[in-house]
């Protein structure tokens, strides 16, 4: 059996009165697929924002590959191997493709550069930010954007920009990217794309993946497992088929 990349023990925040997430104890293992739904206000984000470091957890912990990154802030915990894209999109609007994820790469030990080689131009220098332009190339040939790598990001479509802010998540080598409504606003030949992108993503670097996602139809055609919260607690979790045919999660999709 894989190893486990992500585990949540009892993990909990409330703000002020309000219990925003609790009890959440999840196990994500190594090349999984995982999803977390609910409908809106459930709590999803809310775990994102814990887990990269955006919240700290009022209860309970969380380890990745067994390292407790408990209260970890969002720098610390992006160099340990957790980087995430946002609902909404946050890209540098006036900064071409290829910079977007040349700026994602520069936490990466293996393109370190003394300030020295840099100031003077040393061929240290030239051969890094080589290689850096090549990971980034290799980077937006997987989501499908090397040809517009010249272009400013604002430029993009909206759905190029969604898999530019994945390039840029993915260019800081994490072990697990975490996806918040990568799908969102796409029409459906955007989505079947998206689908493949991701799955190339999982099997070409081996990234553990663990999406948020309203479509259902994406959600069950991708995953192998999930979770479904509502209002901060899980109602069910396994695989898509099960999870999403439990009674109490369809109550909380349709009332009553």
């Amino acid at each position: 059996m894989s190893k486990i990349v992500l585990k949540t023990e009892n993990l909990g925040i409330s703000f002020g009165g309000l219990k925003a997430v609790q009890n959440l104890d999840l196990e994500i293992r190594e090349g999984q697929l995982y999803g977390l739904v609910g409908p809106n206000g459930a709590g999803k984000t809310t775990v994102f924002n814990m887990i990269t470091g955006v919240y700290k957890p009022t209860t309970g912990k969380f380890y990745l590959d067994s390292e407790n990154l408990t209260g970890k802030n969002q720098e610390v915990i992006n160099h340990k191997g957790i980087a995430r894209t946002f609902q909404n999109i946050r890209l540098f609007n006036n900064m071409t493709v290829i910079r977007n994820v040349l700026v994602g790469l520069h936490n990466q030990p293996e393109f370190k550069c003394s300030m020295v080689a840099s100031i003077f131009r040393l061929p240290k220098f030239f051969k890094t930010e080589k290689a850096m332009r090549e990971r980034a190339k290799e980077i937006l040939r997987i989501v499908g954007l090397e040809e517009e790598r010249n272009n400013l990001s604002c430029n993009l479509p909206y759905g190029k920009q969604r898999k530019l802010e994945i390039a840029r998540a993915l260019a800081t080598n994490p072990k697990l990217l975490c996806l918040d409504e990568p799908a969102a606003g796409m029409n459906p030949n955007e989505t079947a794309d998206l689908m493949n992108i991701v799955r190339r993503i999982r099997d070409e670097y081996n990234v553990t993946i663990l999406l948020i996602e309203h479509d259902m139809k994406f959600v069950s055609g991708l995953c192998d497992e999930i979770t479904v919260l509502n209002f901060g607690t899980v109602l069910a979790q396994g695989s898509p088929e099960v999870a999403l045919n439990d009674p109490e999660v369809i109550k909380a999709y349709i009332g009553g």
